[in-house]
């Protein structure tokens, strides 16, 4: 699959903007460093077909830079990237955290000769169920392929992927992964299913299938037993860092430049974001040690994910009563973070997720009576 992330030329690196707040995870190379690649990217781009090829080949320089970085901090660094991208624009971060997943996914189910042959250009994984259970069906062919069948729903930047990682049932409703070329035959890229106000330019329609062709990824439930499963899970918390933490920093420049003018209130507040984005950044590297070393799975994974989500929310909530509506109603760019960074929370599970990990820290119980994970 190298071909679909290559770049199509080279850039000098344009002066970086003033950083988003300390609290975005730090990676080995300097912050800065990636800062003014991101800093390249389009501003908020109105639609984002304009910001496609600046952001692929973003995609490419990331690559090259994970792969060149020592395997002990290669997690850092690429939570890293997220989180700056995510920064400048969620939506953009959104799906350039879609098409390195899709990499890493080909990496671990051993898929990357198969999907080398498939078109080049934004591959995205669509792996959410749809509502009442529906799936799509995989029917599988003498010579291995697979032909897809059905309607799949929240499909993030349909218009404009060139290939896709689609989960379904195959013949022994078996959940399996398959890669789908989307200007191949059997594919329509519908115009219903997305009416959001945040996250409106993902464009996450539902898309039909209809006897497409596919290429297996992995075996038969490969793709949920897999250990990068929560490798991934863990990414999101990272692009929902970054994101906070751009939305804080509309809040700490104004105070910044107040003062000790600074109302007591303001400045109480951005303490309160301070200290949850200084949590949220501190267990994502402890995260990424635990991924580095091979000792991370479904529980620290719910974990950080929990912990990132309430403090993305705080930030929300602090910014928007530190600030009141001005900021939601005069500053474009931090209004649309806001309701952007709002939906793309939601990605979590909520309560859902809560009772996962409290089962998982109940079951742990036994295990852990002689060196409790609660203590320091």
């Amino acid at each position: 699959m190298p071909t679909a992330f290559a770049p199509r030329e080279s850039h000098e690196a344009s002066p970086s903007p003033e950083p988003v707040p300390s609290s975005v995870p730090s990676a080995p190379a300097p912050a800065a460093s990636i800062a003014r690649r991101v800093a390249q990217l389009p501003s908020s781009p109105a639609e984002v077909g304009s910001a496609l090829g600046p952001l692929l080949d973003l995609a490419a320089t990331a690559v090259a830079d994970l792969r060149a970085a020592p395997a002990a901090r290669r997690t850092a660094r690429r939570f890293g990237w997220l989180a700056a991208v995510t920064g400048h624009d969620v939506v953009l971060g959104k799906l350039f955290e879609s098409h390195l997943d899709a990499l890493a996914i080909a990496a671990d189910l051993q898929a990357d000769r198969a999907l080398g042959r498939m078109p080049a250009g934004l591959w995205c994984v669509w792996a959410a169920e749809g509502a009442g259970g529906r799936s799509l069906t995989f029917a599988t062919r003498p010579d291995g392929s697979l032909r897809v069948t059905g309607r799949k729903q929240w499909c993030s930047g349909a218009p404009w992927a060139a290939g896709a990682l689609v989960t379904g049932r195959d013949e022994a409703d078996r959940r399996c992964m398959a890669a789908v070329a989307l200007q191949g035959p059997g594919v329509r890229v519908t115009d219903q299913g997305w009416n959001a106000v945040g996250m409106q330019r993902t464009d996450s329609v539902d898309v039909e299938f209809d006897n497409a062709p596919g290429q297996p990824v992995g075996a038969p439930d490969a793709y949920l037993g897999r250990p990068g499963f929560w490798h991934g899970g863990a990414g999101i918390a990272a692009c929902w860092h970054g994101g906070a933490a751009a939305v804080a920093h509309t809040l700490r420049t104004r105070l910044a430049a107040q003062g000790d003018a600074a109302a007591p209130h303001a400045a109480a507040h951005l303490g309160a974001i301070d200290a949850a984005l200084a949590g949220s950044r501190a267990l994502l590297q402890v995260a990424a040690q635990r991924i580095d070393a091979g000792r991370f799975g479904h529980r620290e994974a719910l974990q950080v994910r929990a912990t990132t989500e309430a403090a993305a929310t705080l930030v929300m909530d602090r910014c928007g009563r530190a600030q009141g509506a001005p900021a939601l109603c005069r500053d474009a760019a931090h209004a649309q973070r806001v309701a952007d960074l709002g939906v793309f929370l939601r990605q979590s599970h909520a309560e859902w997720d809560l009772a996962a990990l409290g089962q998982l820290a109940a079951a742990a119980q036994a295990r852990e009576e002689a060196e409790d994970a609660w203590a320091l």
